[in-house]
């Protein structure tokens, strides 16, 4: 049985090149002018939205406001603890979310890989029944914006990965497709789109994140099954 971080533990542990927080990932939280003829479009998640962030507002520029949340969402505990002020005041027309890489990560404080990821060693962030008791209470907060609501599965761990075991985001993805199906929940299934081209779009052997042109690649879907939402 894999010991538990702490989720606070997670946080320490994680570089801040994992955080996708730095000067170059500054556009993604410049948040757009509000035009009240447009819909306005929430994004929440970890640094995989943050890449695609970008470009899901140029696909949508002219139809849609997209926004996203501050910061790197993190794990689903975290999203918790900071929804309401993620939130805030705004009427929402569509969000579109997901938790999952941060939640099955393995880390360990006297790993030498980047953010101290081990899956040998490390002691797991979220064990799938915390995870399934954090995204029941993030759904339940969703759905009292009476915003249309768009879970993004999570995309898929390589072989490699230093700190997350292959078949684990399967695994986790299916605890909010349950979740999402019993609330009549939209899902974007990014994890499928990015196997598709995957050799060709992940950033290195390994890693779970992707190429400028990966993300890219992201931001279609996303925008697309936004574009379905905001046509109807």
């Amino acid at each position: 049985m894999a010991t538990v971080l702490n989720s606070r533990g997670a946080e320490g542990l994680a570089s801040q090149t994992e955080l996708y927080t730095g000067k170059e990932f500054s556009k993604a939280f410049a948040n757009p002018e509000d035009d009240p003829a447009r819909p306005d479009i929430l994004l929440i998640g970890d640094s995989i939205s943050i890449g695609y962030t970008v470009d899901v507002r140029k696909k949508l520029k002219g139809r849609a406001d997209v926004f996203r949340i501050p910061t790197n969402g993190k794990y689903a505990a975290f999203g918790v603890e900071n929804l309401d002020q993620w939130l805030g005041k705004r009427k929402w027309d569509v969000i579109h979310f997901n938790w999952g890489l941060w939640d099955i990560c393995y880390r360990n404080p006297e790993s030498k890989n980047q953010g101290h990821r081990d899956k040998e060693k490390g002691s797991l962030t979220a064990t799938p029944e915390q995870y399934r008791k954090s995204m029941d209470a993030i759904v339940a907060r969703l759905k009292q914006t009476d915003a249309v609501l768009i879970w993004c599965t999570t995309t898929p761990v390589p072989e490699f990965e230093a700190g997350r075991k292959v078949g684990d985001e399967i695994r986790y993805n299916g605890i909010v497709e349950e979740i999402a199906i019993k609330h009549g929940i939209r899902i974007n299934d990014l994890h499928s789109h990015a196997l598709l081209k995957l050799p060709e779009v992940q950033k290195k052997k390994g890693d779970v994140h992707f190429t400028n042109e990966g993300y890219i690649y992201l931001a279609g879907k996303v925008a697309q099954e936004i574009a379905a939402v905001i046509s109807e």
